[in-house]
């Protein structure tokens, strides 16, 4: 299912599930094996690489192979990717906010020249 997206689209249906978020969480302190990344939560190893393969597939993690260990890592390009496109809401965002500020200050100012 995740080949057939764009990558901005496989990017956020990867974040849409919260224990893959955990995941991402736990690889912004460092590198870590899938039975580390495995130990917080009550499900399957199987169940685990399901998550990883979804996240591996959307480009926000990495799995590289040290000898027997095989270390999942965080890639930050995909993550960019995902907060420039929301930067550009985000702008949007707070222009609208400062507006509104200036415009609360302005009736704030004449109510209590009013008073």
């Amino acid at each position: 299912m995740m080949s057939q997206l764009d990558p901005l689209s496989a990017t956020f249906a990867a974040l849409a599930d919260p224990t893959r978020r955990a995941i991402l969480a736990r690889l912004s302190e460092g590198e870590a094996t899938v039975g580390e990344l495995a130990q917080p939560f009550e499900i399957s190893l199987p169940a685990i690489s399901r998550h990883l393969k979804v996240l591996q597939a959307a480009g926000l993690i990495s799995q590289g192979r040290e000898a027997q260990r095989r270390p999942c890592r965080l890639e930050l390009r995909t993550l960019r990717a995902a907060d420039d496109w929301m930067g550009r809401y985000r702008r949007f965002w707070q222009g609208a906010f400062d507006g509104m500020d200036q415009y609360l200050a302005e009736i704030q100012k004449e109510d209590h020249d009013g008073e």
